[in-house]
Parts: C-alpha cells; structure tokens; sequence
C-alpha cells in the first residue's frame, strides 16, 4: 500500500493518495481523475546521518586523476 503524490491537471492542487491495487485516483479539491503522478523521492529518516558527499577539488585528485565534479587542476 504505497503513498504516491499527484499533481490534479484541472485544479493543479499536490496531493498525496495511499493507494491501494487499481484504485482509481481522484483529486480531493475537485474530484477530477485526471491526474498526474509526481517523482517523489523518500525522506531520510530522523536523526539519520547524511553519507559523505563526492570529494572536492580542494582535497586533492582521486588515485582516478579526476574528481568529477568539473574542475581540471592537472
């Protein structure tokens, strides 16, 4: 039973739907059925720490020769 979020074509209100099998989705504000689903992506948990991010230029080339991020300090 997945909650999905929806865009409503006719009214534009977001929203999001706990959806169940085939269930036909409606907008709460106007009932239309013409809807759009979001990308959604999921919430990091509370308290969760973050992973580390790409490594920067200022840390040095990777063993690779290059750090991705755009930058050429050859």
């Amino acid at each position: 039973m997945p909650i999905y979020e929806y865009r409503c074509d006719r009214c534009d209100k977001a929203f999001e739907e706990l959806v169940f099998g085939s269930t036909k989705v409606a907008c709460p504000g106007c009932q239309a059925t013409k809807v759009t689903k979001q990308l959604s992506v999921p919430a990091r948990p509370a308290g969760a720490k973050m992973a580390a991010g790409p490594a920067s230029c200022d840390a040095g080339l990777p063993p690779s020769g290059c750090c991705g991020g755009g930058c050429h300090q050859h």
